[in-house]
């Protein structure tokens, strides 16, 4: 076998150690911060801000939150959910204008957003 085929099922075997909520977690955690980043809200946050991008996470994040809810339990969930609520109105609040209630990033998903 040769080094890569080792490296492959290397990382297999690491990954299949991994509980499903933990993996779950971890993606929708960097969502969230890469969101945080692209709504303005790091250091340098002008420096960073796109709005664009912060929608497209933001949404993405709403469905992984939205779908997986059910699997993570209520522990994990709602964290998670509020993390993506706060997130959905920083958007609102960066925009210079602001969607229709229910428009907004991943408001598909979640329903409307209110302060």
């Amino acid at each position: 076998m040769s080094d890569t085929s080792d490296d492959i099922g290397g990382m297999t075997r690491d990954i299949a150690d991994v509980p499903a909520v933990e993996l779950i977690t971890t993606v929708a955690v960097h969502l969230m911060s890469s969101a945080a980043v692209n709504l303005g809200l790091a250091e340098e946050g002008d420096r960073h801000k796109d709005l664009d991008e912060a929608r497209k996470l933001i949404t993405a994040l709403a469905g992984l939150v939205t779908a997986s809810a059910t699997e993570v339990s209520t522990y994990h969930a709602a964290p998670l959910r509020d993390g993506l609520k706060s997130l959905q109105l920083a958007f609102r609040e960066a925009s210079a204008v602001p969607d229709e209630p229910g428009q907004g990033p991943g408001e598909k998903f979640t329903g409307p957003v209110h302060g």
